[in-house]
């Protein structure tokens, strides 16, 4: 049956300045039948961005079904995208980074209990690669839930801040991005601050503060925007009124389940042994509940919402013990580290590897060195066109005592390799002074919260264990927030209940000096700055007791490469030479890889990298380019091989590619009747440049060269000279 769709042509715009830049917002005239949808711009860069939820509620879940998909389009730069078939596939791992982004201040803010699916879409159209299109997104999500009329905590303002020439500039250009030492996305409410993600060039605590800011102030004038937008369009946000609790089924988790919660974080350190005192609260629950009468309501209850039930006591018993006694559940201070062991040079054959073990989180990272034709090439939206340093983060399933099948990186891998990568890039060496591409690698073997921190301290030890000239040593420590009105507590280096229970996941990755990455998630309604000082102050001290364990395993990189790891040797030639030694459809480079082992990077402005693990294969191809590039002299002489022969003379390749004539007359210092009869192709012969005419062609003489002219070229090229024929041998 046909249904009447109403679709509205009124269309709503309104427009307001960030740091001289121009943001249109316009809703009504694309996605009519999404909950929500606005259209945003700045400069050429655009953006839809839809919100919808679903028609009915899903029964049986006890989480909120929320899905945040950002798309890149490259028709929107003008572009064919690259694969075979022609087409956007899965996500890039850009796109996921963004997702993240838009879902990590939204999700926290929607009313506990609601439990409707919501999907938030937004897909870049337009993009001037001038203006980055992610903090776009993240405003527009807000405004598209807003319109959508659901039960949302918000608005919300998003910004990125940047640092040029000394000031700060809000959604700075990729142009001014280049220049800038500090780059941090903050979300938030009018109030409080929900969300940071950060890279920045060893900058100081105070620095970091101060652009948070700058950016929250630029989201207040957002928020307010966006108040008084919706007044005018006259939505009206839907009431959601959450399931009512069960007070009997709360008091019997508290008498029965009570004991063993307790015990599971008086001082327990290893999570296993938590595990079992959890069990066996959940059990003393059950059974409680079996006991009750076959009528009462609670025993139509899912075991989902009774475990929703003891996590909410456990979370109860857990915060109360931090904030008044100021006893962690595994009975350290707050501001306590676990006990930390580092190694180097874990694994034989890999060019470096380090373990990092802290508590009972343990991550393997494993570098590998490799030539720029190992670079990544990215294919997408922004200006950058590859990556030379790549960190991937694995979390299988072994390393929280779980059986599932491992199905490649998932949102949350990728986004812990991206915080980790941030991590360590400021601190490598320049292209030029180590021109080698860099991938490591993070293989978690246990977890039990902060792996994305020790992945990071695990590569800063693993790229210094393979040689890579790092300026510092960069660790990285994850604090916790546990708040209950104006009480609150800091806890540096959380653990895995500590970051489900507690409030804040703030991690914080530096040097001694400053910071170079730091990522912030709120499960309440945001935090001050004065408690983000707290923390980040306490995690300073945190980040220096860890780079002193882990200087003292390797305090310097090693000052040569793993003999696993290939040479790379920088050689510069004239970029009108690269033809030359490229040659007609690669046969000359193709040669040189075959005859030496070595590979050929040849770069456009002439960088010539050439890279093999024995150095010999290097050198040789080196040298072989260099005689390749040398101009044949008049007069010079040359230890070649006969390449031809043809019945005027016989061609020999003098220099690499190079050839000239030795005429039949120029043989031996005698009649040839037959060019065969002197010289075979193949042979080494000496030979001198008589002459190069008009026309380029080189003339060379073997009967021409002094007898002290060829004992000396044999000697250079290794050659043991035969007897001279004369007619008494013959």
């Amino acid at each position: 049956m046909a249904t009447d769709i109403s679709i509205p042509t009124n269309t709503k715009t309104v427009s307001f300045q960030l740091d001289g830049k121009e943001i249109t917002l316009r809703t009504g005239r694309l996605a009519m039948q999404a909950t929500g949808a606005v259209e945003i711009r700045c400069g050429d860069t655009q953006l839809l961005v839809s919100c919808t939820e679903s028609k009915n509620a899903r029964e049986g879940i006890d989480y909120f079904p929320l899905l945040v998909d950002y798309e890149e389009k490259l028709y929107s730069v003008g572009r064919i995208p690259g694969s075979f078939p022609r087409r956007e596939g899965k996500a890039t791992d850009r796109a996921v980074l963004v997702s993240r982004l838009i879902d990590r201040p939204i999700r926290p803010l929607f009313k506990e209990g609601y439990k409707q699916d919501v999907m938030i879409v937004a897909v870049c159209m337009s993009a001037d690669q001038v203006n980055p299109p992610d903090t776009l997104a993240m405003l527009g999500a807000s405004i598209a839930t807003e319109i959508a009329g659901l039960p949302f905590a918000g608005p919300i303002g998003a910004c990125r801040v940047g640092r040029v020439n000394g000031k700060f500039v809000a959604n700075p250009t990729y142009e001014q991005m280049a220049e800038s030492d500090i780059d941090i996305v903050v979300a938030g409410t009018e109030s409080s601050i929900m969300m940071v993600e950060a890279g920045c060039a060893i900058v100081p605590e105070k620095d970091v503060l101060a652009a948070i800011d700058y950016g929250h102030q630029a989201i207040k004038v957002q928020v307010e925007l966006q108040k008084k937008w919706m007044k005018e369009l006259g939505i009206v946000k839907k009431e959601f009124i959450p399931e009512e609790k069960s007070e009997e089924l709360a008091q019997i988790v508290r008498d029965h389940a009570g004991p063993k919660l307790k015990q599971s974080i008086d001082g327990v350190t290893e999570k296993n042994v938590r595990w079992e005192f959890v069990s066996g609260a959940e059990k003393a629950v059950v059974e409680a509940i079996a006991q009750l009468p076959d009528d009462n309501v609670i025993k139509t209850f899912k075991s989902s919402k009774i475990a929703a039930y003891l996590e909410e006591h456990e979370a109860e018993l857990m915060r109360a013990q931090v904030l008044e006694t100021g006893k962690r559940a595994d009975g350290r201070r707050p501001d306590e580290i676990r006990t930390i062991t580092c190694e180097v040079g874990v694994l034989p054959r890999t060019h470096g590897s380090a373990l990092f073990t802290r508590g009972t989180t343990q991550v393997l990272s494993i570098a590998t060195l490799g030539t720029g034709m190992d670079a990544q090439r990215l294919d997408s939206i922004e200006p950058v066109k590859e990556k030379r340093y790549m960190h991937h983060y694995n979390f299988p399933s072994y390393s929280v005592g779980e059986v599932r099948p491992n199905r490649g990186p998932g949102r949350r891998e990728i986004g812990h390799g991206a915080l980790a990568e941030r991590a360590i890039q400021f601190v490598l060496p320049e292209d030029a002074d180590f021109p080698y591409v860099l991938r490591v690698v993070s293989e978690v073997l246990s977890s039990n919260g902060s792996t994305s921190m020790a992945s990071t301290c695990g590569s800063s030890l693993a790229l210094a264990d393979a040689g890579v000239p790092l300026k510092h040593t960069v660790g990285g420590i994850a604090m916790g927030l546990i708040i209950e009105g104006d009480r609150f507590a800091i806890l540096s280096d959380i653990q895995g209940l500590e970051d489900f229970l507690g409030d804040m996941d703030f991690k914080v990755t530096g040097t001694r000096d400053g910071i170079t990455a730091l990522q912030m998630d709120i499960k309440v309604e945001g935090i001050s700055l004065e408690v983000m000082r707290i923390a980040l102050d306490q995690a300073k001290r945190g980040r220096i007791h860890i780079i002193d364990k882990m200087d003292a395993c390797l305090a310097e990189p090693r000052k040569t490469l793993s003999k696993w790891a290939p040479r790379i040797i920088s050689l510069r030639i004239d970029p009108e030479d690269i033809g030359t030694v490229i040659g007609p459809g690669g046969k000359v480079i193709r040669r040189i890889i075959e005859e030496t082992g070595a590979t050929n990077d040849i770069q456009d402005d002439g960088t010539v990298l050439i890279a093999s693990v024995e150095s010999e294969g290097g050198e040789a191809a080196r040298d072989w380019i260099v005689r390749m590039l040398k101009r044949i002299e008049v007069g010079a002489i040359y230890s070649g091989r006969v390449t031809r022969i043809i019945p005027v003379g016989a061609f020999v390749e003098v220099l690499p590619g190079k050839e000239g004539m030795v005429h039949i007359s120029q043989l031996e210092n005698r009649r040839v009747e037959k060019v065969e009869d002197a010289v075979a192709v193949g042979q080494r012969v000496i030979v001198k440049v008589r002459e190069i005419d008009d026309r380029g062609r080189v003339n060379l003489t073997i009967k021409g060269v002094a007898p002290e002219e060829k004992a000396a070229a044999e000697k250079a090229a290794g050659i043991v000279s035969e007897p001279e024929k004369t007619e008494e041998t013959e």
